[in-house]
């Protein structure tokens, strides 16, 4: 027996094997001590484990006191007279395993086949129904704890019973147990089996319909994707057949143009009127109550201060978070008005709330106007006088329109006389190859070979699931650049942005192959959640790129924007958070439902009452 201290055990193995020896050990953490059983790999010892239990049992029980007393260190160098209390817990616990003997297989003289004569071996045809009955019979009364055996012969059944007698005298209660357990489980199942014997009539007669949608297409054929070809070959796809209308949206637009984003402000003008009209009669009037009305709340060649500002910055930033403004960045916004605004001079007809709700609006259009503007279509012709593709890559977090937007992109690229090569990098997610397969299939149906001096306009290079993304995409600017398409969009999984592993595959997709714009998806439903995906993003691109400089979001794309009605927060988040412009709008379900920003339109939204 070996005592030492050691520190409490934190793994469910206690046992170690060097070479030919198995030691076991067993920890006790009150007084320190670790008990020690050690013997040949070889040996099968069942009584190992109560051995080592009751040793220190024993060991710990007996020098309680002194442990208490001295501790296990104060006790280290002594001496233990335990050998002869050792020996009497090995001999017990050898006896203990012994005293179970192995089971002694019967002779063929007390085993029921020994019984049995030659009469009862013999089946005939007319007797096997009664067999089955008496056998059925004497199934139940095992279950009610007879002992009698079916035999067909009378004369045999009295020496049976004696000898099913002694047979269940020889076995012991788990084995009982055991066996009434298989007969249990065994009539059950013929119970089960003869329930069932009707239903597979049943379910050929209803089948499986499938379900016809409203606005779906209800020809079967489309959404069969398995002789599909890749690489974009539309020959072998079958031709949709959709309605033009419903995919365009506004037949007016002038094609290619991206509009900009428009806010109608009826609301806001008639107010302004309201306002304004009352005010001209009472000058003209030149009445004192009129001229002192007028006054009342203005303050005249006043310099404005810190405290005349922080009930209105209060409003405002309530206001601002209100209308779907990340909360940090409201506050920043407000601490930056009121720094450029203290000490100012107000005009003499001004009030407090007019010149710090101009100064916000100041604000918030020079922060959705940053310095550096994104201009694709100048930058595709750029790549194109030096005979390559353009390539822009799309990320963002899950759901956000990824896919999507990026068809209404390559609409609009098209309209503009751009061929575009969509290629599928989101090798994760069911559906995405399929989901790029089918906008694919319908912008050729919209802007056809024919219509383009016989030059496909938009094809899809796909590698099926499960490769590397990286790597596609590699493979889709070498194809681009052998086959003269214009522009190159690469579709990437949608991933969160705590997600180590997923972010480290987007950082390498971005730096191998060096995109010329990287666009960040993102929603303008998110408020907070805008500003820790845009900034994780940018960490990840920074922390897992190789490069010296390494390469950061260029651009945004603020999907879902009519669903939000005035709460454009999301927009003035994502821009401040990182200077950078939002490119693209996305506002509806058709191929044309893409607008520029129009920062004054957003900032009327934000500031609407």
């Amino acid at each position: 027996i070996l005592t030492a201290p050691l520190p409490q055990e934190r793994g469910g193995n206690n046992s170690f094997t060097h070479e030919a020896l198995t030691l076991k050990y067993k920890l006790d953490n009150q007084f320190e001590l670790v008990f020690v059983v050690g013997f040949q790999k070889i040996l099968t010892l069942t009584y190992v484990d109560k051995l080592i239990d009751d040793v220190h049992k024993e060991f710990r029980d007996k020098y309680r006191n002194e442990f208490q007393q001295k501790g296990a260190l104060g006790l280290l160098n002594g001496t233990f007279d335990f050998k002869d209390d050792f020996m009497r817990l090995l001999r017990d616990a050898e006896e203990s395993s012994k005293v179970r003997a192995p089971t002694v297989m019967k002779t063929f003289e007390q085993s029921l086949k020994s019984q049995k004569t030659v009469k009862c071996m013999i089946e005939t045809r007319g007797e096997k129904p009664k067999e089955k009955v008496k056998n059925k019979k004497n199934k139940g009364s095992k279950k009610d704890g007879t002992e009698a055996v079916a035999v067909p012969s009378k004369a045999s059944a009295g020496d049976k019973q004696l000898s099913a007698a002694g047979e269940k005298e020889e076995l012991t209660k788990d084995e009982i147990l055991q066996k009434n357990r298989e007969e249990f489980f065994r009539r059950h199942m013929k119970a089960g089996e003869k329930s069932r014997s009707p239903k597979p009539d049943a379910q050929k007669e209803k089948g499986k319909k499938p379900r016809v949608w409203d606005l779906g297409n209800s020809n079967a054929k489309v959404l069969d994707y398995s002789n599909s070809a890749t690489n974009g070959s539309t020959e072998a796809c079958p031709v949709e057949e959709f309605d033009p209308d419903m995919a365009l949206g506004d037949k007016n637009r002038e094609p290619g143009r991206l509009y900009d984003l428009e806010y109608e402000s009826d609301d806001e003008a008639e107010e302004e009127k309201v306002v304004q009209n009352p005010s001209k009669p009472s000058v003209k009037k030149g009445g004192l109550g009129g001229m002192f009305g007028m006054l009342k709340g203005l303050v005249g060649s006043k310099s404005l201060t810190r405290e005349d500002m922080d009930p209105v910055l209060e409003k405002m930033k309530d206001h601002l978070i209100a209308k779907n403004v990340a909360a940090e960045i409201a506050v920043q916004l407000c601490e930056s008005v009121a720094k450029k605004l203290e000490g100012k001079v107000m005009g003499t007809f001004t009030t407090v709330t007019s010149t710090v709700k101009q100064a916000l609006q100041e604000a918030l259009v020079q922060i959705l106007q940053p310095q550096r503007r994104v201009d694709v279509l100048r930058d595709v012709m750029d790549a194109q006088r030096h005979r390559r593709p353009y390539v822009v890559t799309f990320c963002g977090v899950n759901g956000v329109g990824k896919s999507t937007n990026l068809a209404k992109i390559s609409f609009w690229l098209i309209e503009n006389g751009f061929s575009v090569l969509i290629a599928a990098c989101d090798t994760f997610r069911a559906g995405a190859v399929e989901q790029l397969r089918t906008h694919t299939r319908r912008l050729n149906a919209l802007h056809p070979p024919e219509s383009h001096g016989g030059r496909t306009m938009v094809q899809l290079y796909e590698k099926g699931y499960g490769k590397d993304a990286a790597g596609i995409a590699m493979e889709a600017i070498s194809y681009a650049r052998n086959q003269g398409f214009d522009v190159v969009l690469v579709d990437t999984a949608g991933r969160m942005q705590d997600n180590a592993p997923l972010m480290t595959a987007l950082a390498k997709l971005i730096a191998v192959n060096a995109p010329d714009l990287v666009l960040f998806v993102g929603e303008a439903l998110v408020g907070n959640e805008a500003v820790d995906q845009l900034v994780k993003f940018n960490k990840a691109l920074a922390d897992h790129s190789m490069a010296q400089t390494p390469r950061l979001i260029d651009g945004i794309v603020l999907t879902k924007f009519d669903t939000i009605d005035d709460k454009v927060g999301a927009a003035i988040s994502m821009t401040y958070i990182t200077s950078k412009p939002i490119v693209f709008v996305g506002t509806g379900q058709t191929y044309c439902d893409l607008r520029s920003l129009n920062a004054k339109a957003v900032v009327a939204a934000l500031m609407k009452a």
